[in-house]
Order: C-alpha cells, then sequence, then structure tokens
C-alpha cells in the first residue's frame, strides 16, 4: 500500500521558521515494495552520513552532533515505519527533533546542511501532490476514495457517511412527487438533495480537514450541482466525473481522476502564466534573484514560481533583504531560491515548485509582484 505523510502549506510555512545550529534536509527515492526497503534504508544511511562529515568539518559541537545521529539511529530501527513507505522520503532533523514525509512524488535525491530546513522539493508535492480524494456520490450511495499516481486506489474507512439519500432524510424514496406538506415534487427533492450534501460534506470534515489534497467528485444531475453548493471544502476541483458512481469501481474511478486532476494542475499553471505576462506589462514582475529576495523579505511577492530540482547556495539578510551568494553548497550556507520561497510563504504568498521549462524566463524562480516599484 502506498502510505503518504502528504504537508500542508501550514506545516512548509512551519518549518520555514524553524532555525536551528544545524538543520539536515535529506531527499531519498524510496518504493512502496517493503521487501526492498532496505536499498532505502541504505540510501539515508550514507545521506546521514554524508550530512555528518560536513558537520565535523565545520566543527560542529560534538554532543549535539551525537544527540541528532541518535535521531537517525531510531528512524532506521523502526521497523513499521519502512513497512510503509510511497515513491519518496523527506527527513528534516535538527539534534533535537526530526520530521518525515511520505510522498508521492518521485524527486530527486538530495541532501542539504544549514541553519535552516531545504524545502524547495516538499513544494513541488504541495503544488502538484499526484494523489486526490473521490467523492463518489449518487442518490443510492456515497464513498470516499482515495487515489494516487501509480499505485491502487483505496476506499476511505471509518467515515460517519449517510448509507443514501432517503434515508439520511427519513424517507424510504426520495422519488414520490405527490404533494406533501411543504416540501413537495421536484421542488421538495431539491431540498432533501441539499440536505444529504450537507450530511455528506459534514463528514467528510475530519479527514479533510487541514488538508490541501485535491477532492474530485463523481456525480451526476441535479445532485452533482447541489453538492456544489453545500460544499465546504476549498479545494474541490471544477471538474466532475460526470458517470454515475454507482457502476463504477475503485480502479474505474482513479482512471477517470486522473485526466480531470492534470487538467486542474495545467489550468493552474497556465493562469499563473498568463497573470506573470499581464503583471509584466506593469512592471510588476522579476526573474532576478537578488530583486526577488528583496521582495520577498519586505512581502511584495504575491506568486512565486521555482525551479525544484536546483540549489543556489548563498545568504539572505534578514533585515535588508540583500543576496549574498556563496561558492560551494556548505553549513555556512543555504539554498536562497528555497529561501526566497518560504519569506514569500511566511508573508501571505502564493507558492509553487515547478520544473524549469514551466518558468517564464526559464530561469531559477519568477516572481510576481503586490505592486510596483
Amino acid at each position: 500500500m502506498l502510505h503518504i505523510d502528504l504537508p500542508t502549506r501550514g506545516d512548509l510555512d512551519t518549518l520555514s521558521r524553524v532555525r536551528a545550529d544545524a538543520c539536515v534536509s535529506i531527499y531519498l527515492e524510496t518504493t512502496p515494495l517493503s521487501q526492498q526497503s532496505d536499498e532505502t534504508r541504505i540510501a539515508l544511511s550514507n545521506a546521514v552520513r554524508e550530512a555528518r562529515e560536513q558537520l565535523e568539518a565545520d566543527g560542529f559541537d560534538k554532543r549535539r552532533l551525537a544527540s541528532m545521529m541518535e535521531l537517525f539511529d531510531d528512524l532506521d530501527q523502526d521497523e513499521d515505519f519502512w513497512r510503509l513507505q510511497a515513491n519518496s522520503l523527506a527527513v528534516l532533523a535538527t539534534p533535537d527533533r526530526i520530521r518525515t514525509f511520505r510522498l508521492a512524488n518521485k524527486l530527486t535525491p538530495q541532501t542539504e546542511v544549514a541553519d535552516r530546513f531545504f524545502l524547495k522539493p516538499l513544494l513541488r508535492a504541495v503544488t502538484f501532490p499526484h494523489a486526490a480524494f473521490v467523492l463518489a456520490l449518487s442518490e443510492n450511495a456515497v464513498r470516499l476514495v482515495e487515489v494516487f499516481a501509480e499505485l491502487g486506489p483505496r476506499e476511505v474507512r471509518g467515515l460517519d457517511l449517510p448509507k443514501d439519500a432517503a434515508s439520511s432524510v427519513g424517507k424510504s424514496t426520495l422519488n414520490d412527487r405527490a404533494a406533501t406538506g411543504r416540501i413537495q415534487g421536484s421542488e421538495g427533492q431539491n431540498v432533501r438533495f441539499r440536505q444529504y450534501a450537507r450530511q455528506v460534506d459534514a463528514a467528510l470534515r475530519p479527514v479533510l480537514s487541514g488538508r490541501d489534497i485535491p477532492l474530485i467528485l463523481a456525480a451526476t444531475g441535479r445532485l452533482a450541482s447541489v453538492f456544489r453548493t453545500v460544499n465546504t471544502y476549498p479545494h474541490l476541483v471544477a471538474d466532475t466525473i460526470e458517470e454515475s458512481p454507482d457502476r463504477l469501481t475503485e480502479a474505474e474511478l482513479s482512471q477517470r481522476a486522473r485526466p480531470v486532476l492534470d487538467a486542474a494542475y495545467a489550468l493552474e499553471l497556465s493562469t499563473l502564466k498568463q497573470l506573470y505576462e499581464t503583471r509584466t506589462g506593469q512592471n510588476r514582475t522579476t526573474t532576478d534573484m537578488a530583486d526577488a529576495a528583496h521582495a520577498a523579505t519586505f512581502g511584495r511577492i504575491e506568486a512565486l514560481l521555482v525551479d525544484i530540482d536546483t540549489v543556489v547556495p548563498g545568504r539572505i539578510d534578514e533585515e535588508t533583504g540583500k543576496l549574498t551568494l556563496a561558492k560551494e553548497d556548505g553549513p555556512g550556507s543555504y539554498g536562497v531560491v528555497d529561501e526566497i520561497a518560504a519569506r514569500t510563504l511566511s508573508m501571505g504568498g502564493r507558492v509553487l515548485g515547478v520544473r524549469r521549462d514551466d518558468i517564464p524566463g526559464g530561469g531559477e524562480l519568477a516572481a510576481i509582484l503586490r505592486y510596483a516599484v
């Protein structure tokens, strides 16, 4: 089974604020096949050794280093953890704490050591998670199915979902069009559908609350439109799987969800690129790292596209936003594009981690500014 711990934007904001005498960020390729987990554990061991050697060469405190190595050792010995993996693993550690995220995306292996975490690869996981929930909703039944990029889907169990539309409102059927009381005919059916949809929406909140994963609706007719009027989850995708979900297996729902998800991602990126072109004509964009560093420090970036695959070492002054590049990566520097992204998030800006081909100008970043200067 694919097991993911997808970070939320809130997680990224919190992690971006961490400052410590040593922050180690490790990204590894993994596999959900438990019998192959030894390869990943060896890769983690090699990455940890690389980080330790960097810290030792920098004269890092031996007791603090031992505390960090103990956290890594504990993780290595956790058999339950290694039994459930996905396609990539992020390990973020200081001498005092360790965080892990198991991701559906396939990320490039990297090891970074600095006074803050390297989070750009996680931005890709949040921007395009390659996972979604499908709400299979009909008058006869309701299911929530979690779908992934490369492995089989699974139904989410344990939710207090209504059994069907009629029983949810204390009726044996909703197809009685006779005039009975205030709620009658097709108009009355719409009222009952809304009551049913609100119960479904409420039942979904415990699993969806705080999440950023897209929700795709599989439904037909009036029930599909009615659910959208009462839905409270902000990441409901605009397009619908317009087939009766009663006749679709979980695998078939997953298959139909993929083009809907791809179209949503493509639209999001296309919309942002169009906005970039518009703002360029208003002198409200930049692809210059120094300008972006200054703008991010003072909260001037509205949206930011960053290349997730490269690291540009350096530092950015906390007060002035002045950018200073470093000749090589090491504990005395950090990824400055990553830091620009972190400051943008902390100031309420939007950040998308993408491939370089998707960045206007083909550089490390492209920023849309809140106002011109």
